[in-house]
């Protein structure tokens, strides 16, 4: 049999015009200095990497969730999302009123065709007054009364005017991210819909007249508790964040044509969904986070079926005095 020359030099197995010395610590295939990926010890070869990490854990968070939320993938697909619906919510109006010129001094803008599709309605009895200024009240038609709860998601998307679309963009941006890499994509994603969700529904449930109500502030305001809980459970100093909350809300009360509900109910929402998130129990984590939060919609769904119920138990359109006795139909 024919032996092969002693002194032959070894090369690359992926280079063969490449003469190496170097082998791979996993599998000894010479390997050259492209192909060498530092190991613990010496140097592996491409395929062995590629071995080595699909038989690798991957790195959770103390949450739950993916490393790569440290990227802040969401956080801007949110922001894309609302610049986009405020782009197309500018086209439907045709005028520069939707920019600005509304209200807060004129920094906000105005209502648009996109927001009388997708806003919140509360759909609550108006009062009104006969010839003898005894009140009245009217039970509104459309809506949500009329099944429409889509309301309930698109307004968390919609935003009146420039201002209010660059505060709460801002909001996000600083929030998110640091959110978004401690929870995980899909955790975070959970916990800003189940917040903005929040708001609108405690919006339309306590809501004390009609409004036509929008924007991502119920999720802001549910970020902002969630940034607390999340920090405290990692024993984190929350200094910087509580001033700025406080500051909001004063805002809030103090600011007309704020929805006070809106703010209060995302925040709320946002604190139990966070609590959620940060408290389940490492062994079954997974499930008991994926348990809270349905648990949590179908109660805010629930809410939401029984107050439209309650609202149509008499006539669509038709007027009723406080005792809810018809006083001329539609």
């Amino acid at each position: 049999m024919t032996q092969p020359p002693a002194n032959v030099v070894p090369v690359c197995y992926r280079h063969p015009d490449r003469e190496t010395y170097v082998r791979c610590t996993r599998c000894d295939r010479p390997i050259c200095p492209n192909c060498m990926n530092e190991a613990s010890v010496g140097f592996q070869c491409p395929e062995c990497v590629r071995e080595g990490a699909r038989t690798q854990r991957p790195v959770r968070t103390a949450f739950g969730g993916g490393q790569e939320g440290a990227l802040g993938v969401v956080t801007i697909t949110l922001i894309v999302i609302n610049v986009l619906v405020f782009i197309a919510s500018v086209i439907s109006s045709g005028t520069a009123d939707s920019l600005a010129g509304g209200g807060i001094g004129g920094l906000f803008g105005g209502s648009t065709p996109l927001h009388e599709w997708g806003g919140l309605t509360t759909y609550r009895n108006i009062p009104l007054e006969d010839a003898d200024h005894n009140p009245f009240y009217r039970i509104l038609d459309g809506g949500l009364v009329d099944g429409q709860y889509y309301r309930l998601f698109t307004s968390m998307f919609l935003h009146y005017g420039l201002f209010h679309l660059l505060m709460n963009m801002w909001a996000l941006w600083v929030l998110g991210r640091p959110l978004e890499a401690m929870l995980g994509r899909s955790r975070f994603l959970a916990l800003y819909l189940v917040a903005g969700l929040g708001g609108s529904v405690v919006t339309y449930l306590v809501g004390s007249e009609w409004a036509l109500t929008a924007g991502a502030s119920g999720a802001i305001f549910g970020l902002f508790a969630a940034l607390i809980i999340v920090l405290r459970k990692m024993r984190r100093s929350v200094a910087g964040i509580v001033p700025v909350l406080v500051l909001n809300l004063v805002i809030t009360f103090s600011v007309p044509g704020i929805s006070i509900t809106g703010h209060l109910g995302g925040l709320l929402f946002g604190a139990i969904a966070a609590a959620a998130l940060a408290y389940a129990p490492r062994s079954r984590r997974t499930l008991v986070q994926a348990a809270a939060l349905v648990a949590v919609v179908v109660v805010l769904a629930v809410g939401t079926v029984v107050h439209t119920a309650s609202l149509t138990e008499l006539p669509v359109g038709s007027i009723v005095n406080s005792d809810k006795q018809v006083v001329q139909e539609n």
